[in-house]
């Protein structure tokens, strides 16, 4: 419906391209000053325009929503749209294209249409939501080398990511989420998906699944902005969506080599075959390391197969596997790494120490089922299984982890008493199926002398469950002013037994209300501002209850032998915040006050680190409180497209106990106060670009007591390459860490330094050149 200066116009349009829009009732009175759409399809059509109070000539902008368009996935088709100019001609009227009326003295309008990249179709999405969200084009991290999610993930304001060794147990942290957690655990506080389907589970997020090719893009939801998606944790969500056979080339091959021994391969698949489309993409890399012992390679798989079996429904089939193999150099000092970051704790040197994920699956199924033209309902499931090979002490850790997930989504658009209204209701559920851990010896040395290799040690079983149940509504109170009102209900369990030398076992269980509110105002057609209170659940990963005593004698002497009951940690959070563009610059800008209660940290000993585990506890009252803020500006246009631009993200991050028995109104280690990275970018018309890069960050306490510090540090990089128009090729060079400076990226914080220096830290790497080239084939 299209208001006009006069009067509102509804009308039927006949058939175009063979696509069918729902008739209406037809008012054809007053129409001085109303422009009639029809549906866009791909190409040009013709619109028929009362001649009178239109001149000749006229241009005006469109966007014009489209239920279906061919060629295009039906997975993204409630978004799917056309944008494009309308050039206003006088023309004779072309009977039978409006029904039932073609008017006289018509003007002939020509569209000429640019589809919406799946990219803008999520932005369109997420811009509904009342707070701190962004979206990664995969086109751009394409552009330098791939090889663990800090590189996908750079560049989002609230976000901190940071690798150590090549390994893919990226350092996650939105908003404070996850510091207890250090690398190689399973990702905790932020909720991790493959396209809407959680990868998290009760025992957190195996990250070994998470290969950064075959991406479309990835949506990044901070703090409780990912309620839509069932994400009540702190740190919010992100979406990982991959390419289908819609915006897949039919056959392409990626290639990256560079320093430290390092080399990835990809070949991938994609095509669409009548109703149905395929994807698949099969990777490998290897990687010598930078410090020793930190050799990682990598194989994976990453395929779906999407059905349309009519315009209204639709399925899409997912499977991932991906074996990898990571040493483990242990952690250094200060004082070692700005000495020598190459070198390894000699421990693990002599052990051999390594992990091993010798084969993670994960099998998933999204039906989508357009119910009628303003509701959707959503079906999905995923199972995976994720195996893990600890190899780091004297013992051998081995875990399994089945687990099983469902998704429901239920969505519609209304007009209530004359106000726009959208409506969601989820159901969201996790559930291990069989989660275990077995401890067997490994080396016959120390305290395991005389026994044999293989010999149990110890063995603990997990439970775990969740269960969420969200609603949320979006109001247009008045014209572009929204309100949101949204609660979720979650049931969730946790269980940990001991079952051999000894037997023991622990358990919870609770039922939480998480409400939610929120607003959004579209000031202008540059300038929104948001705000929203919402209340958030993090469960502990069920694995983190073996926390309790340990044996004080035996073979399984400082091995836990039992459990503790883990409380669930809550937070209320204030979030205001505002995006735009104007004059060149498009920004985002958040701050969040976050009152969190039971915040669970962790603290790891030179002990707990040989048995590859910590310490978990719940905490006294603690604050987060940050600023995220993004900046793109176009400092330079000129010519047929050419551009130079400047990019910048700024994190500010307060995180700290309110009043501590022990710690007062100490800062929590393990992260950065303020951290910032910018980039100048040049990008000419025949397709070459170049960027130059910084990356800063404040200084990071290494123990509780902040007493001891990982310095600051600032590193640069640089970036040239060239992308061949409209033929799918491209090449890159780029050059790392260009001061080859010496820096902790990961620090996993002690518990009282007292002044000493403790082995908490981990060295991001030096100076290093990659190259890499894609070529794509029809």
């Amino acid at each position: 419906m299209i208001k006009c200066n006069i009067a509102k116009l509804r009308f039927l349009i006949a058939p175009v391209n063979g696509l069918m829009a729902h008739p209406s009732p037809v008012d054809w009175n007053n129409l001085k000053g109303c422009l009639v759409f029809c549906l866009i399809t791909t190409g040009c059509v013709t619109l028929l325009v009362p001649q009178k109070g239109w001149g000749a000539d006229r241009q005006l902008p469109v966007k014009q929503n489209v239920k279906h368009v061919a060629g295009s996935s039906p997975r993204d088709s409630k978004n799917n749209a056309m944008t494009g100019k309308v050039s206003l001609k006088e023309s004779s009227p072309k009977p039978g294209f409006l029904t039932p009326y073609a008017a006289e003295n018509t003007e002939k309008v020509s569209v000429a249409g640019r589809r919406r990249t799946p990219v803008d179709r999520a932005l369109l999405s997420l811009s509904s939501i009342p707070g701190g969200t962004s979206v990664i084009d995969a086109k751009e991290v394409l552009k330098g080398r791939n090889f663990t999610n800090a590189d996908a993930l750079a560049f989002q304001p609230g976000v901190f990511a940071q690798s150590s060794g090549g390994g893919d147990g990226v350092r996650l942290s939105i908003r404070g989420s996850g510091i207890q957690t250090g690398t190689n655990y399973f990702r905790s506080g932020v909720l991790l998906m493959f396209d809407g389907l959680p990868v998290t589970t009760p025992a957190g997020t195996p990250y070994e699944l998470f290969e950064t090719l075959g991406i479309r893009y990835t949506e990044v939801l901070r703090g409780a902005n990912a309620f839509d998606y069932g994400g009540l944790q702190l740190g919010g969500g992100i979406n990982y969506v991959t390419q289908t056979g819609y915006d897949a080339q039919p056959y392409q091959a990626r290639v990256e080599a560079g320093s430290f021994g390092y080399h990835k391969e990809q070949l991938s698949s994609g095509k669409v075959i009548g109703k149905a489309d395929y994807y698949i993409s099969l990777t490998n890399s290897y990687r010598g390391g930078y410090q020793q012992q930190t050799q990682a390679t990598s194989f994976g798989v990453n395929a779906n197969f999407g059905y349309r079996f009519n315009d209204r429904i639709s399925t899409r089939i997912f499977f991932r596997y991906r074996q990898t193999q990571n040493g483990y150099p242990g952690y250094l000092t200060r004082d070692q790494i700005l000495d020598n970051p190459k070198q390894a704790q000699a421990l693990y040197v002599s052990l051999h120490a390594r992990r091993i994920q010798p084969g993670s699956k994960w099998y998933g199924d999204m039906t989508t089922i357009e119910i009628d033209d303003h509701s959707r309902l959503q079906l999905g499931f995923d199972y995976q299984d994720a195996p893990i090979d600890i190899e780091t002490g004297t013992s051998a850790s081995l875990w399994g982890y089945k687990t099983i997930a469902g998704v429901l989504k239920y969505s519609r658009q209304d007009v209530i008493a004359g106000h726009k209204s959208d409506t969601l209701f989820g159901i969201d559920t996790y559930t291990d199926l069989d989660a275990w851990r077995s401890l067997r010896v490994r080396s016959s040395t120390g305290l395991y002398a005389g026994l044999p290799v293989g010999f149990m040690l110890h063995h603990a079983t997990y439970g775990g469950t969740d269960n969420y149940f969200h609603i949320r509504n979006n109001t247009e109170i008045f014209h572009n002013f929204w309100l949101t009102a949204a609660g979720a209900l979650g049931f969730v369990q946790r269980s940990t037994s001991v079952t051999y030398p000894t037997q023991s076992s622990i358990g919870t269980s609770s039922v939480n209300f998480a409400p939610r509110g929120g607003f959004r105002y579209v000031i202008s057609p540059h300038v929104e501002v948001y705000g929203n209170v919402s209340r958030s659940l993090q469960p502990a990963n069920d694995w983190q209850l073996l926390s309790g005593p340990v044996y004080t004698s035996g073979p399984a002497q400082n091995l836990n032998s039992g459990g503790v009951a883990l409380k669930n940690q809550t937070a209320t959070t204030f979030e205001i915040g505002t995006t735009g563009n104007y004059a060149q610059n498009k920004w985002s800008l958040t701050y969040y006050h976050s009152a969190v209660h039971n915040e669970l940290l962790s603290v790891m000993t030179p002990l707990s680190q040989l048995y590859g585990n910590a310490t978990y506890s719940n905490a006294s009252p603690t604050t987060h409180q940050g600023v995220e803020f993004s900046l793109e500006t176009t400092l330079l246009k000129w010519g047929a497209g050419s551009k130079l631009s400047l990019r910048q993200a700024y994190t500010y991050q307060d995180f700290h106990y309110n009043h501590d028995a022990v710690f007062g109104h100490n800062k929590l280690p393990g992260i950065p106060q303020h951290f910032y990275q910018g980039e100048i970018h040049l990008d000419l018309h025949n397709g070459f670009y170049a960027g130059f890069n910084a990356q800063v960050s404040s200084k990071v306490s290494g123990s509780y007591d902040d007493t001891y510090f990982a310095p600051s540090y600032h590193i640069f990089n640089a970036n040239i390459g060239y992308s061949w128009l409209k033929k799918h090729r491209e090449i890159f060079l780029s050059f790392n860490n260009l001061a080859n400076t010496h820096y902790a990226s990961i620090v996993v914080p002690g518990y009282i330094a007292a002044g000493q220096q403790l082995a908490v830290m981990q060295p991001g790497d030096g100076f290093g050149i990659f190259a890499g080239v894609s070529v794509g084939f029809d």
